[in-house]
């Protein structure tokens, strides 16, 4: 497609979006993506709900009812909104989002960030290893194959206080026993988001201008991440370092935690064949170990992080840490098996 200018637009053109629909608005990182669209007031946000729910959604954001069963529900829904966000769990029904999807077709939508968040999308083999790559491709090729919206993928890494508060078979840390299971040597380096910067992520992207005003503006802008990733980070880092930090943290000396070291490879192995079992903390174990590959799956220097054209700030990997630690002494994981 050539490069088009806002300059060369017809008169009425606004290079911005303005309404943005999202699904899951008070989900686990939908909230966090709603709190930074409010924060920066570029738009007006609708949260797409089913109706009956009893979800609440932030103050500021206008709520509209749908029918999933009724496609004619969802399109009305989504009529003049200039992008939709979808944030499901991963226990949603994939033909939730595919109706979601034709609908946004339907409905003249311009943008649609489907529920892509995490890692590198275009890295096929580590797709494949975690079964999650395949699925995801199918809703990127078919957005595309529709013809009416443009996609762009949230590459994030894991959520940062998720995976280290989560339990040993995320980032390998079990803060009640004091325990750590590091992949390999433990200095494999990840990039990993925290949910406020995965909320900015998404909301500074989409406050970008939509084109450039002319062949010699140079600044970003969203047309350059249609039908694309874009990487962000808060912390590249390894599991040594996380190490440091919750010893910095808690106060505790290295010799207060055993610390056992695992070939990532091995690891994987023993997720898939307790998955295959019918435990689902292998899936973890699979996901998260993948990621910890010496072909540097997790890790974004290969591709570079869009942090700086999304003006994303530095965070203080400490606060996050101590997140983490919270969460899960405040029985916040609790119920989860994994």
């Amino acid at each position: 497609m050539a490069q088009e200018y806002a300059s060369k637009q017809p008169q009425g053109f606004k290079n911005k979006l303005e309404n943005i629909a999202i699904v899951g608005a008070g989900g686990q990182i939908g909230k966090f993506i709603v709190e930074a669209l409010l924060k920066n007031g570029k738009h007006t946000i609708t949260a797409i709900t089913r109706e009956g729910s009893t979800n609440k959604v932030a103050d500021g954001v206008h709520v509209k009812k749908v029918n999933y069963d009724d496609p004619a529900s969802l399109t009305e829904a989504l009529k003049g909104q200039d992008a939709l966000i979808i944030t499901m769990a991963v226990t949603a029904a994939p033909e939730q989002q595919t109706k979601l999807i034709e609908a946004a077709a339907a409905a003249g939508v311009p943008w649609v960030l489907p529920n892509e968040f995490g890692g590198d999308g275009l890295n096929e083999q580590a797709g494949k290893d975690v079964f999650l790559g395949p699925a995801k491709k199918a809703v990127r090729d078919h957005i595309e194959k529709l013809g009416k919206s443009s996609w762009i993928g949230i590459a994030c890494g894991f959520w940062y206080e998720y995976s280290l508060g989560g339990g040993p078979y995320r980032y390998g840390f079990d803060f009640k026993k004091k325990t750590v299971t590091m992949y390999d040597d433990g200095t494999a380096r990840l990039d990993t988001s925290t949910w406020p910067q995965t909320g900015r992520q998404v909301a500074n992207l989409l406050g970008l201008k939509l084109l450039p005003e002319d062949e010699h503006d140079t600044s970003p802008c969203l047309a350059h991440f249609r039908n694309k990733f874009v990487y962000g980070s808060s912390f590249n880092i390894s599991q040594k370092e996380m190490l440091e930090a919750v010893l910095r943290v808690t106060g505790d000396s290295a010799d207060d935690w055993k610390v056992t070291h695992v070939p990532a490879k091995e690891a994987y192995q023993e997720g898939l064949k307790s998955l295959q079992s019918g435990n689902r903390a292998g899936f973890a174990q699979l996901l998260y170990s993948r990621s910890f590959f010496p072909d540097g799956a997790g890790n974004f220097a290969a591709t570079g992080l869009d942090n700086d054209k999304l003006g994303l700030p530095k965070e203080d990997l400490d606060e996050f840490t101590k997140e983490a630690v919270r969460l899960r002494m405040s029985g916040y994981f609790d119920g989860e098996g994994a």
